[in-house]
């Protein structure tokens, strides 16, 4: 929200007398009341003045270039009144009932609407002092900038002192465009935003996976010091149909602008769920620069985890403020505190003292140190590319260091490779732990290499199609397959996925859309009778002859009926894929060998009471040649709560020993 928010589209209206005084019929006159009018404005003003560069703008463009569209209608005189007044300089449009002008101010009263290139200001009245330089506005205002809506019930702004207030502020805030809507170098044809000003609260809306980006903003007094904008409270929604099911409460909210950067700093906040429960978290102080992913995340820094291998059970955790490392680049830390493991007074997470790193975890003592872990990154952008460093450290024990310590790098960018979007990777690994159905857990101790992939959806006709392709060169370091050894090979890879829903029989959908009488979902449920299919290739190359190339080939039905808006059991949905590997060769390591060749892959959801849903999940192992035979290799099980605006949830998955809470948001346009 830059301080020029207001100025761009009012200050054309109030910063000179020219537009509604009488016009002298001769360019020349115009450049000298330019020239007077510049030398005036820049002795008040101070040169680091951000309003500065914009007036001389604003005198070149409107006053030395003006051409006023009806030559007919005259411009008003002292103490004189016109009835239905249309002036327009250059793209600037004023339009009101009555225009007139008095005691050195400037009156525009009924059905105020100002334009400049598409973006609108709609009000009652509005006054601007020529001396003060203070400008008033009320009644039913709307302001438009680009992407951006506001409404406000009164607006005041000072532009010597560059102080003002926006009082019951309302605006839909666009997340994905604030930076560059508020930097206010609009497009020269912009036609489709000289419509109307939309309604902030919506009847309907539609989903956007994955991305929240657009809020409803409220703030019952907004106030504006230079390029600072404060409320002593602010609220935010995702759900455009402005309903109670979520609202986040920002608590002292500072907004700063510079340059090419939005800064947010906020106290303890709220996140408000029905208006019944409030769960606080910290903001703290963020900064969104333009066309970067830096986004601003709206989340609890306060978690709950399960981890039983590595931790010995529940812990607590806490996301810190990130640091900046450079204008795109950030350290982000997350201490944890393991009760579980303080609790027992013991730990079975790391191998005997001295013992190799892939020996069998045993039963140990711990010591004071052994209560804490770490979860820390390095995540941004480097140039064009996108670099993450994730380190996991479960105890802050010396001894246990090498044993405790995880470490996960990549370095991306996406590239164009035969007309196709592609991701270029570079990847590093120290003591990753990878679980590969019935063989179990098993550790690369070491790994780096480059991997180019690509991942497509698309529709053919009804067809729905997830596409996947893979090559890979690394070099690694880890367990042996027959062994508990510790072997180093390089491995290239090629795999192709091609996964497809063909619709049998389903129902149609009249329109993506919503409204407020889905409660408990995002959009409708597409209902029918389903055949997924999987078509799975994959060739993998080691030293020496040794490889593992194998074809999977998977068929089965899929079965989803109810809306899930009746309050018991209206939603359910059951799927079975059994997939068969016609394989050959096999890998020197433990951690890709394919040893189940026939598995089914088993879902099945359904809803309990009101916004409850139950998720399962497993793939069954029902391959006779391996010790696995007829359990789950692979399971979860999840309980969530489902609204519009947001799901929350707790899952655990007992093949990995492992569970968490689960907690996202839903976008609309």
């Amino acid at each position: 929200m830059n301080n020029c928010l207001i100025k761009k589209l009012i200050i054309f209206s109030f910063i000179s007398s020219n537009f509604w005084t009488p016009q002298v019929n001769s360019k020349i006159a115009l450049q000298e009341t330019f020239e007077a009018n510049k030398q005036e404005y820049f002795r008040k003003k101070n040169k680091k003045d951000l309003i500065k560069s914009f007036n001389v703008f604003l005198y070149e463009s409107l006053l030395v270039n003006s051409n006023v569209t009806n030559a007919n209608t005259s411009l008003l005189e002292s103490e004189d009144n016109i009835g239905n007044q249309t002036v327009e300089f250059n793209e600037l449009l004023i339009e009101s009932k009555v225009q007139s002008q008095r005691d050195n101010k400037l009156f525009a009263d009924g059905s105020v609407v100002v334009k400049y290139k598409g973006n609108i200001l709609k009000a009652d009245t509005l006054i601007y002092n020529k001396e003060t330089e203070v400008v008033e506005i009320e009644g039913n205002i709307s302001l438009k900038i680009n992407n951006q809506i506001f409404e406000a019930d009164k607006i005041e702004y000072d532009f010597i002192n560059q102080t003002g207030s926006l009082i019951n502020l309302k605006g839909l805030i666009d997340a994905e465009y604030i930076i560059s809507d508020l930097d206010f170098q609009f497009a020269k044809d912009n036609n489709r935003y000289t419509e109307l000003i939309e309604k902030i609260k919506k009847d309907m809306v539609l989903f956007t996976p994955n991305k929240v980006t657009n809020w409803i903003l409220s703030a019952e007094n907004m106030s504006i010091n230079k390029n600072k904008w404060s409320t002593k409270k602010a609220f935010f929604k995702n759900d455009l149909l402005d309903s109670n099911q979520l609202q986040i409460q920002l608590n002292d909210l500072d907004i700063y602008t510079y340059k090419q950067k939005l800064r947010f700093k906020s106290k303890v906040n709220y996140l408000i769920l029905e208006n019944k429960t409030t769960i606080p978290f910290w903001f703290g102080d963020r900064t969104i620069i333009k066309d970067s992913e830096n986004r601003p995340a709206f989340e609890n820094r306060w978690n709950i985890g399960y981890d039983n291998l590595y931790k010995d059970g529940f812990f607590i955790s806490r996301k810190l403020n990130p640091i900046n490392i450079n204008d795109d680049l950030f350290f982000i830390i997350e201490p944890q505190f393991l009760f579980q493991r303080t609790i027992k007074g013991e730990t079975e997470s790391f191998v005997q003292k001295n013992y190799a790193l892939n020996s069998p975890r045993v039963k140990r003592d711990i010591a004071f140190l052994d209560y804490f872990a770490l979860n820390s990154s390095i995540e941004g952008n480097i140039n064009d590319w996108n670099l993450k460093i994730n380190k996991e450290l479960n105890s802050f024990d010396v001894d246990k260091f090498a044993n405790a310590l995880r470490v996960k790098a990549e370095l991306n960018r996406e590239i164009n490779f035969f007309d196709h979007i592609f991701v270029n990777r570079f990847f590093g690994a120290y003591r990753n732990r990878i679980w590969n159905g019935s063989i179990g857990e098993s550790e690369i101790y070491g790994a780096y290499g480059w991997q180019l992939d690509n991942t497509s959806s698309w529709k053919s006709g009804l067809i729905e199609n997830h596409q996947n392709i893979i090559f890979g060169l690394g070099n690694y370091k880890a367990e042996e397959l027959e062994t508990n050894n510790l072997v180093r090979s390089y491995k290239g890879k090629i795999n192709y996925q091609l996964e497809q829903k063909i619709p049998i029989k389903q129902k149609k959908i009249n329109s993506y859309y919503i409204d407020k009488t889905y409660k408990y979902i995002p959009k409708p449920i597409q209902q029918g009778t389903f055949i997924n299919t999987k078509i799975d290739i994959n060739y993998d190359r080691y030293n020496g002859d040794n490889f593992q190339q194998y074809l999977g080939l998977g068929f089965g039905p899929e079965i989803i009926f109810g809306n899930f808006k009746k309050d018991f059991f209206d939603y359910t949905r059951v799927s079975a894929l059994p997939t068969y590997k016609f394989k050959s060769g096999k890998s020197v390591f433990k951690f890709d060998q394919v040893s189940e060749k026939f598995t089914i892959d088993l879902n099945f959801d359904q809803q309990l009471i009101n916004s409850w849903l139950i998720e399962t999940q497993g793939t069954l192992n029902l391959d006779h040649g391996t010790d696995d035979y007829g359990k789950f290799i692979n399971s979860k099980i999840a309980l969530n709560r489902k609204r519009r605006s947001y799901s929350f949830g707790i899952f655990y998955m007992p093949h990995d020993e492992s569970g968490g809470i689960n907690f996202s948001l839903n976008g609309f346009i």
